[in-house]
């Protein structure tokens, strides 16, 4: 399929209308069976669990339950989740005893705070403790507690001595109050005397040992602290344990942020979207995760949990006010370079930092040392300097003045742009900041050039899309830049919207373009709306912009070439070719040989659209390989197209082999969009194919692209067709009935004329089965009248079987017949097997009206033979459903039971159960003469025996008028009134007319 040719929206769970106390769960399409486990009336965040620290978890435990007093150092930078850790040790068995002491983060801070603090809340006094004499001691440190401890003791002249006392009194009330384990928590804040209670408890004999468990921050350990080093040197006699917690790797990020959403998937993308800014601190995370789920940035498409659209994340408070906080301890010169590498944003060689920084060298170089030694910057391997995660130069970023900032910008682009190479995809954005405006669109376009040689086609648009977006540009600049769009990457998510705005505000804003510029910019916004599914207005500027392109050869031939696909405007086929052949002697005649190879890939795609069997023939003459890099994008293209149209004709096994190949080559060269649109072909193909398993997953991650229009509708068409057949209950088929309607709202708003034809054939298959004719009819009269008025036959493939049905439901057969006829017509010369299984499906609705049973039942074999060579199992299933109710009819019960059996068992196991059942309940109806299969609802004939009662005709006259018997029409009658349940013919007139079954047309 050609990009942007049409594209039959999505399932998907997402967060909307979140705030900063709720949140709720939007349902758009998804069956109830696929409702993410999340309990009514929580919030979709929760807590995380401990990820990736098994190992840090089993050495703590083992350490503080191997019956030795213990030392466990806990280190590692902020928010790497030791806190966390300490919770899961705490709570393991046969640890109890535990005081946990926190460190404030005070200059100044009273003797031994953190310890008195942990002691005071975890006791209301020491009354009945039986403190010896020495607790005494302990008055100063607890005044509250004075009655009740002994008399303070004589004071002694040694401050060491008298230290050494306190610390033993403290030690002693610590083993009253039964603690086993004493844990300090940021003790790299701790004061000189804590610090030295802890070195006392550390060394004491093992018999009255506290065992410790320290947290701290290797960074932030004070300069010329000794305590925490001699912390870290084993003791003889004790279990010395020293844990250094690392971030978590990408994986460990996914399984983090699952936790958090009640363990349900979380996608690749954005597991290392998220790590990519966090480098996996677990704290930052945590922070990240519930900010998206507050901005409503966070939604579940296709059973796992991902992002929107969006390049960045803010900067959780608690990540900036630690940044922060650390920063504000830097001297003033030392501020500099963190902001310099803030802005920078990634590892850059120190001289680069020195330069950008605009402090003198010396002093530059002293700034970056001091930054390193705090651990506000990182330096790796290789010597370059960086922060330890995008957030913090973000923090750090977002509070550097706006002056500072624009005069950092601009040193930072005059650095880079001294480098060899130079660095262009960096180079616009500091220009850009700085206000540079002529530097800023020198490397813009630069990097566009860049972009379009490796292949980055989206990077390509959003570069040449800013720079017309800046306006001021002399229009030649405009043209230039518009020849370099890479239409078939355009899509919604690069700004659809915004940039047609510019293009159509270029055109009638009155700016000085040439005729050949203006014809330029008019075609590449003609064929930019039909990329986003607007083919009228695209059609219509294509028409406008050939005559301006006259100077410009292949330009008009492209555009002509857009015109002649079929699927673009709403015209007669007739038209389409007229553009078709027009476009091909130009590009015979004006068009050099080597530039030929994208208007041979247009010329296959038309003629397989128009349903003309010499588009194969030329196909066979499209290179599978690019010789050259720049035929690399045609040839995708042709993969892509010739296998929706192979698709579409029935060449399942051709489809298959190119939409894999568009796939798989679409990836590895960076065609993104084309990778997409092949791979929601490619679902296509297997839902018609019955390859069911994992279908519905797939289709419901492209149907939530709603940024692809294209893409978007064809997902949302196989969301549908799949919970049609596979719904259960009435609530799943309301959700196909919306996804169709959708479909079909979308297709029609973006004058799409063929997308609907398979969503409205699907809507009408659903009305008929619920005995609503009159609304099956209504549907798809449009339907065959855009194939009528197109000339395409191949379209109906899908829609003519369900209008033929409903027309001979509602007793129009001669009107059925016609329409089979035409169809017949209208295929010769077409050697598509979808549209030959079409027409015999067609003909065999036609037959149960019109012929005996059996012949009925003959051709509904046929007709599921014809399927089985495509093969297309589902609709062969339903065929054979139909022969079995013939047969039965005919009186052969046992041949029709057989094959309902058969039918059950095929449809179970696709995974069509709604079928399934109704072939069950039929199988299950003891069998009786006459047709049947109809239930509730009238046959064929029984329903133009109503239509004429309802005109006022007699019995005698309906039987005159049908050539039928008297008695045949009053039994006809009575069994309408049966299934209507009424005993009169004027409540039969009621009933009928209610049910929506119109009278008969005047003869």
């Amino acid at each position: 399929m050609f990009p942007g040719q049409r594209r039959p929206g999505g399932t998907q769970w997402s967060v909307a209308g979140a705030s900063g106390t709720g949140w709720r769960l939007r349902r758009e399409g998804k069956a109830l069976a696929e409702q993410p486990a999340v309990p009514d009336g929580l919030h979709a965040v929760r807590g995380p669990r401990l990820v990736g620290r098994s190992a840090e978890l089993g050495r703590a435990v083992r350490s503080l339950t191997a019956g030795t007093p213990a030392t466990v150092l806990v280190e590692g930078e902020a928010g790497i989740g030791k806190t966390r850790l300490l919770q899961e040790v705490l709570a393991a068995p046969g640890l109890d005893g535990a005081l946990v002491a926190g460190c404030p983060p005070f200059r100044d801070t009273l003797t031994l705070a953190p310890v008195v603090d942990a002691v005071r809340q975890a006791r209301t006094g020491v009354a009945g403790l039986g403190l010896s004499a020495l607790a005494g001691a302990l008055r100063p440190l607890f005044p509250e507690w004075a009655d009740a401890l002994p008399p303070a003791p004589d004071p002694l002249d040694d401050a060491g001595a008298a230290r050494h006392r306190l610390f033993r009194a403290l030690q002693e009330l610590l083993a009253a109050c039964g603690t086993t384990v004493l844990v300090v928590e940021d003790a790299h804040w701790a004061d000189a005397a804590s610090l030295d209670f802890l070195l006392f408890l550390a060394v004491r004999p093992a018999a009255d040992r506290i065992s410790l468990v320290l947290t701290y921050r290797p960074e932030d350990v004070p300069a010329g602290s000794q305590l925490l080093r001699l912390l870290a040197r084993p003791v003889t006699g004790t279990v010395h344990t020293r844990i250094a917690l690392v971030p978590l790797s990408v994986a460990e990020t996914a399984q983090f942020v699952s936790s958090m959403l009640h363990d349900e998937h979380v996608s690749d993308a954005f597991a290392a979207f998220l790590h990519k800014h966090t480098s996996g601190l677990p704290l930052a995370l945590e922070e990240s995760v519930r900010l998206l789920d507050d901005r409503a940035d966070l939604i579940r498409r296709g059973g796992e949990w991902r992002r929107r659209t969006l390049t960045e994340i803010e900067v959780p408070p608690t990540i900036r006010d630690a940044v922060l906080e650390r920063a504000a301890r830097l001297g003033p010169d030392d501020h500099q370079v963190p902001r310099a590498a803030a802005l920078l944003a990634e590892a850059v060689n120190p001289a680069v930092l020195v330069t950008v920084s605009g402090l003198p060298e010396d002093r530059a170089r002293d700034a970056l040392a001091a930054a390193v030694r705090a651990r506000a910057l990182v330096e790796d391997s290789g010597g370059r300097v960086h922060f330890r995660h995008l957030l913090a130069a973000r923090a750090v970023y977002d509070d550097i003045p706006g002056g500072e900032r624009r005069a950092l910008h601009q040193r930072a682009g005059r650095a880079l742009e001294a480098l060899s190479p130079v660095p262009i995809a960096r180079l616009p954005r500091h220009f850009g900041e700085a206000g540079d405006t002529d530097a800023w669109r020198h490397y813009t376009e630069r990097a566009a050039d860049l972009a379009l040689a490796s292949g980055d086609q989206p990077a390509a648009v959003t570069a040449l899309h800013a720079l017309l977006s800046a306006g001021d540009l002399p229009a030649g600049d405009v043209a230039r830049l518009c020849r370099k769009f890479p239409v078939f990457a355009f899509s919604g998510y690069l700004g659809s919207t915004e940039l047609l705005g510019v293009l159509r505000a270029l055109l009638d804003g009155g700016a000085a373009l040439s005729p050949s510029e203006r014809g330029e910019v008019r075609a590449q916004l003609g064929r930019m709306l039909m990329q986003t599914g607007q083919y009228a207005a695209g059609a219509a500027e294509l028409e406008q912009a050939i005559g301006d392109l006259g100077e410009h050869p292949y330009e008009a031939a492209a555009a002509m070439s857009s015109l002649s696909r079929p699927a673009g405007a709403d015209w007669p086929v007739s038209a389409h070719r007229r553009w078709l052949d027009k476009s091909v002697e130009l590009v015979e005649v004006r068009v050099p040989a080597d530039r030929r190879l994208p208007f041979r890939v247009d010329r296959v795609t038309a003629l397989l659209e128009m349903g003309d069997p010499s588009g194969w023939e030329a196909a066979a003459g499209i290179p599978e390989t690019a010789d050259r890099p720049a035929d690399l994008l045609s040839v995708i293209r042709a993969d892509l197209n010739i296998g929706d149209a192979a698709m579409r004709w029935g060449f399942y096994a051709e489809a298959g082999r190119r939409l894999h190949r568009a796939v798989e080559v679409g990836a590895s060269s960076g065609h993104l969009r084309m990778r997409d649109m092949a791979a929601v072909t490619l679902a296509h193909l297997d839902w018609h194919a019955g390859r069911w398993q994992g279908l519905a997953e797939r289709a419901a991650a492209l149907a939530a692209m709603e940024e692809e229009p294209v893409i978007f509708l064809e997902g949302g068409l196989i969301t549908g067709l799949l919970t049609s057949a596979t719904a259960t209950d009435a609530a799943e088929l309301a959700l196909a009935e919306e996804r169709f309607a959708r479909v079909l709202t979308e297709g029609a708003r973006r004058g799409i004329v063929d997308v609907p034809l398979e969503p409205t054939a699907a809507l009408a298959a659903l009305r008929l089965a619920e005995g609503r004719v009159a609304d099956s009819l209504a549907l798809t009269d449009e339907g065959m009248r855009v194939v009528i008025r197109k000339g395409i036959w191949l379209w109906a493939a899908e829609i003519a079987p369900v209008r033929v049905q409903a027309l001979v439901a509602d007793g129009r057969t001669d009107e059925a017949a016609d329409l089979v006829a035409r169809y017949a017509r209208g295929l010769r010369g077409c050697t598509a097997p979808a549209a030959e299984a079409s027409l015999a499906a067609c003909r065999a609705w036609v037959a149960e009206a019109r012929e005996p049973t059996d012949r009925a039942a003959e051709r509904w074999e046929d007709t599921a033979a014809a399927w089985d060579r495509l093969p297309r199992p589902y609709a062969a299933l339903l065929a054979r459903e139909r022969r079995a109710v013939a047969l039965a009819a005919a009186g052969r019960d046992g041949e029709a039971a057989d094959l309902l059996a058969a039918v059950e068992t095929g449809l179970r196991a696709l995974g069509a159960e709604r079928d399934a059942r109704r072939v069950a309940a039929r199988d299950r109806q003891p069998p009786r003469g006459g047709r049947r299969g109809y239930g509730d609802r009238l046959s064929p004939r029984e329903l133009e025996v109503v239509r004429l009662m309802l005109t006022g005709l007699s019995t005698p006259d309906i039987a005159r008028s049908l050539s039928r018997s008297p008695r045949t029409v009053a039994a006809q009658l009575n069994s309408a009134m049966r299934k209507y349940r009424v005993k009169s013919r004027t409540a039969l007139a009621v009933a009928a007319l209610q049910a929506g079954v119109t009278p008969a047309p005047e003869p």
